[in-house]
């Protein structure tokens, strides 16, 4: 019998995993791995338009991955935890791992 406080971990897992589950968001998080980026920084690096990014920046502020300060007119976004840099970076490297398996698989079902 699952215990109910695991089921509530587990949907709260699923949530963060639904986080992270837009490309555009994953591209803002890994700028955000080298530091504070403004709304425009990102905009400007990304060539995702403003409305969009901001859009994204909420999801991700939401999800409590990203947190917001705000300095004059600019609003400077930062990861929350620096494991979520290396969270990415592990689905990043287990990817490249499928990715290989699949190609030689893919190789030994050719020849």
């Amino acid at each position: 019998m699952v215990r109910q406080d695991n089921v509530e971990i587990y949907k709260l897992k699923a949530q963060l995993c639904k986080t992270f589950s837009d490309y555009k968001r994953l591209m803002i998080l890994n700028e955000l791995r080298g530091g504070e980026r403004t709304v425009g920084d990102l905009v400007k690096t990304l060539q995702i338009p403003q409305a969009v990014t901001s859009r994204h920046l909420a999801v991700l502020r939401n999800g409590g991955v990203v947190s917001a300060r705000r300095e004059g007119t600019n609003i400077y976004y930062k990861l929350t935890d620096p494991k979520i840099a290396e969270a990415c970076d592990i689905v990043h490297e287990v990817l490249l791992n499928q990715w290989a398996n699949n190609r030689k698989l893919a190789e030994t079902l050719i020849t």
